[in-house]
């Protein structure tokens, strides 16, 4: 008989970036389904779902009821970083483990999350290295209104006076909001070489959209001559912004090429999210309870992926570009170790870059 274990499931059905939380929750599930039917496994996994809907209010008291009403100590969850940090107290207080399965903003290492994704080392440092040669040194900055917007706008304006670059603008919207007329004038009226483009969901679609427009009204700000740059969006969200995604460039582990199991890195993370759990679990025999740090220190967990000290995982450098509406890869950097704190040495271009906290 496998023995069951209750997982915790936390992703929003609803919300301004629903299309990221679902494929999370879709490749998350879709794992679950395939260990649960796999008869190797010495393990089943009972899902545990709580929908937040979106409101950053709702992941903390969630989170509790998962580890105060059911057995699970073990949660696939959260998509911001606001509400990743909104979880971690009650994490610390109940002794679960958070699986983070979306690319982040770095400057955390924290005892309960588990990074599955892609931190500024992966994503946004390798992005703007590969841009520099290619488009200028001219940016102006997007993001949405919370932390993820702030620190990797920090981080882009620090690389980019590090190498005499200049920032043209910079700009937050609160998450959801479509108010981006400001922002275009803005573009419009400084003529950067690149913008990168930190919005989320809705309010990332409607900013796509309306650049698209100026493009076709002036080619200055075309994706051969100005593009925008993403480290966060994926081919889960290209259906919602459409025609309007041609020519972005973004930064991330992987890309669907029509062959692979996966259709985004959101799907894919949080897939080995749960197969890394349950091939930790069944090394840790009857002890399913044990924290994320305990499950490293087993003989499966020491020859896991993840680092035992930072939570982080080795990821491909990868940078592709929407090309007749899919993305194709136009750069791969090997792989790379996270490094959250950007405590290792930078690229050569970067090298004057220095690690704020």
């Amino acid at each position: 008989m496998k023995r069951s274990v209750p997982i915790g499931i936390l992703y929003s059905r609803s919300g301004s970036y629903a299309r990221i939380s679902d494929a999370c929750r879709t490749g998350a599930l879709n794992a679950i389904a395939e260990i649960n039917a796999d008869p190797s496994r010495s393990i089943s996994f009972e899902a545990i779902e709580r929908d937040p809907a979106g409101n950053v209010d709702n992941y903390g008291p969630l989170c509790e009821e998962i580890l105060r009403d059911t057995p699970a100590r073990h949660i696939i969850g959260c998509v911001t970083s606001w509400s990743r940090k909104e979880v971690i107290p009650t994490l610390e207080k109940s002794g679960g483990t958070l699986w983070y399965t979306v690319p982040y903003e770095g400057y955390e290492a924290s005892d309960h999350v588990v990074y599955l994704h892609a931190c500024p080392n992966q994503h946004l440092l390798p992005l703007l290295e590969w841009t520099f040669p290619a488009y200028g040194r001219r940016g102006y900055l997007t993001g949405s209104n919370y932390i993820w917007g702030w620190e990797i706008n920090r981080l882009a304006r620090e690389t980019i006076h590090a190498v005499g670059g200049e920032v043209l603008g910079e700009r937050y919207l609160p998450i959801g909001s479509l108010d981006i007329g400001r922002m275009i004038e803005e573009i419009r009226a400084t003529e950067p070489d690149f913008i990168l483009n930190s919005l989320i969901g809705t309010s990332s679609y409607a900013f796509l959209k309306a650049y698209a427009a100026l493009g076709a009204e002036n080619p200055r700000f075309s994706p051969a001559r100005c593009p925008v740059l993403s480290c966060n969006l994926t081919e889960c969200e290209l259906d919602d912004i459409g025609a309007a995604s041609e020519g972005l460039i973004a930064a991330g582990p992987y890309f669907h090429d029509g062959s692979q199991a996966f259709v985004s890195s959101h799907e894919a993370a949080a897939n080995a999210a749960v197969s890394t759990l349950a091939n930790l679990l069944e090394a840790a025999e009857e002890n399913t309870r044990l924290p994320i740090a305990a499950l490293l220190q087993t003989p499966a967990g020491l020859q896991s992926r993840i680092d035992a000290k930072t939570h982080h995982t080795p990821q491909p450098v990868l940078i592709a570009q929407v090309r007749q509406g899919a993305f194709r890869v136009v750069h791969s950097g090997g792989l790379v170790a996270g490094d959250p704190y950007l405590s290792q040495p930078v690229p050569n271009t970067l090298r004057r870059l220095r690690a704020v906290s």
